[in-house]
């Protein structure tokens, strides 16, 4: 029988079962970003999504800063991160005129939905 030392058993193993914990509780949410209907958009992810809205706000980001796009049009959950990462990525390939569909099923008018972030 083989005994691991103390000090590997913060190895490959425990940094997957970690990872793999940590990933089970936290939400991740897939989101747009819009300068006005129809304008300049940005599409995202994140497990935090008040705290990246008021980033892109604050002009973190240089496509958002640069494009003034500062209204969260649209957004979805997800309890799986690579779900997550999968459906952004998909929604970035998409022909623009799939993306404006998208918040208008919605969200017609297309208005800030940030009082909808649940907590």
């Amino acid at each position: 029988m083989l005994v691991e030392a103390p000090d590997q058993v913060r190895g490959e193993v425990y940094l997957q079962l970690t990872v793999a914990q940590q990933s089970a509780l936290m939400v991740q949410f897939v989101y747009i970003m819009a300068s006005r209907h129809c304008g300049a958009i940005y599409i995202g992810r994140t497990g935090n999504l008040a705290a990246r809205v008021e980033a892109h706000r604050a002009g973190a980001s240089v496509h958002t800063a640069k494009y003034r796009i500062r209204t969260l049009v649209w957004f979805e959950c997800h309890e799986d991160f690579a779900e997550s990462l999968q459906r952004e990525r998909a929604i970035k390939r998409w022909p623009r005129a799939w993306k404006n569909a998208l918040i208008a099923e919605h969200n017609p008018n297309w208005q800030d939905v940030t009082a909808h972030i649940p907590v």
